[in-house]
């Protein structure tokens, strides 16, 4: 017999069934009809997992779950809620919910939701102060990644939908894999579509499969990624680049859980779970009107955002002479480690491409050079120009000589952002395109240019 479960659900004939599956599968079950009733047994049991009803007579079941998580964190709730309420769920999983069940479910899938409850709390894993070892892939061991890991580890095993955000190069195809090797599904397929790659009038037909002789070109029946990823992980990557059309389709899908290729008579069911990704702020895209708001609510369930490089601490030196050693050993070369100037000025850069420009930088250095240790002098000329005044430039307290003296000339009738955009240019401009140079003068960091170009550049596309 495991510790005791609550179960709160305010329905007899549920209760009874319920506490009658619980109780086949092994577990020993406290009961409540109301929220009154629950947190008084809450506070009696201390029960690790909680079957929570979201509709109570008393009181609102998502305020009593929050009452419990406070007197209890590590507690695991599992909310029950009926098809029409499922925005009630994804509030409740943003509230610290671990999972959430839509009825009708059958036995299999309702113990199976205890069970990982309560595998996950006993994983020594789960608490809070734990170190958290890397998962999949990853290199690094910083603070912002511990949580990482430790986000990735409680959400694998749940059936929750997954969205992740994080700058370009950050990792979020590492981070979806990771999440589908770590579930109970990692026997099954990880089928990766990268939607902002695809063309627009193709990518219909590569989510959702087509029939021969459906349009020009389609000379025999193609399954998309959902039917290939049937019993497993459909991993979404650039979900924020699906046109309209195609979202509301999308939305059907998760509604449904059914696909129909494009030229079939007759929907088809699939098992899948979904995991999304997105270099965008998807309630931006959402306030821009490019994302439907419905779609939105549906995937931002449990959000994972994985931190730039930048702002990972030592494990800018870690993945670098991780990479480095793997490099080196592909070429047949001798790298083992960064000279601790290099190490310095690794920390230092802003690495606006992130984990990707890293890997770049450092296979250009093992294919050029060769030597127990990557010291300044092989750093490539773009790299080592930019490390070098970034570190050394002065700080200048005027601007150039060239617009000392523009005054108010063609600023009057601008707006802020405008006049902001032709300052952090023109003096990118005077040194080069060196953003790092640029930055000093400006005195802010050269992350913050970084972004603020890049969305210039979408916003003039």
């Amino acid at each position: 017999m495991t510790k005791s479960l609550l179960l709160i659900e305010d329905t007899p004939s549920l209760q009874m069934i319920y506490k009658s599956v619980l109780e086949s599968g092994g577990h020993n079950v406290k009961t409540s009809a109301t929220a009154e009733d629950g947190l008084a047994l809450f506070r009696k049991e201390k029960p690790q997992v909680v079957l929570l009803d979201l509709m109570l007579p008393d009181r609102d079941g998502l305020d009593l779950m929050k009452d419990c998580l406070a007197l209890k964190p590590d507690a695991k709730f599992i909310v029950i809620t009926a098809n029409g309420s499922i925005n009630r769920a994804v509030d409740a999983m943003r509230a610290g919910a671990y999972e959430f069940l839509v009825k009708p479910f059958n036995e299999q899938r309702f113990l199976h939701a205890v069970e990982t409850a309560l595998t996950d709390t006993a994983s020594p894993t789960a608490k809070n102060g734990a170190s958290v070892e890397p998962v999949g892939s990853f290199i690094g061991s910083s603070t912002a990644m511990q949580q990482v890991y430790r986000k990735i580890r409680s959400v694998s095993r749940s059936m929750a939908t997954v969205f992740i955000t994080g700058e370009s190069g950050t990792g979020k195809e590492i981070c979806a894999q990771a999440l589908h090797d770590h579930s109970n599904r990692a026997s099954g397929p990880f089928v990766p579509l990268n939607c902002g790659a695809i063309p627009s009038d193709l990518l219909e037909s590569e989510v959702f499969g087509h029939l021969k002789g459906s349009f020009t070109g389609a000379i025999s029946d193609k399954p998309g990624a959902a039917a290939v990823a049937d019993g497993g992980t459909l991993f979404l990557d650039e979900i924020c680049e699906l046109d309209m059309n195609l979202q509301a389709k999308l939305l059907r899908f998760l509604q449904t859980s059914s696909i129909q290729p494009v030229g079939a008579s007759h929907p088809q069911k699939v098992n899948v779970r979904i995991i999304c990704a997105s270099n965008r702020d998807p309630m931006e895209e959402v306030r821009q009107g490019r994302f439907r708001e419905d779609l939105y609510y549906r995937l931002y369930v449990v959000p994972i955002h994985l931190p730039p490089l930048r702002d990972r601490d030592n494990d800018v030196v870690e993945v670098a002479e991780t990479e480095l050693r793997n490099y080196a050993e592909i070429e047949g070369k001798q790298f083992q480690r960064l000279s601790p100037e290099v190490q310095s000025l690794f920390r230092e850069l802003p690495w606006p491409g992130n984990i990707r420009q890293m890997k770049n930088v450092l296979r250009t250095i093992v294919v050029m050079n060769d030597g127990p240790q990557v010291t300044t002098d092989m750093l490539p000329d773009n790299l080592r120009d930019e490390l070098v005044y970034t570190t050394t430039i002065p700080i200048q307290t005027s601007p150039p000589e060239e617009t000392a003296t523009m005054g108010l000339d063609g600023l009057i009738g601008k707006t802020l952002a405008e006049i902001e955009r032709q300052v952090i240019e023109e003096t990118i401009a005077y040194f080069d395109g060196s953003i790092p140079k640029a930055s000093k003068v400006l005195d802010v960091s050269p992350s913050t240019i970084y972004r603020k170009v890049e969305a210039w550049k979408e916003t003039d596309q």
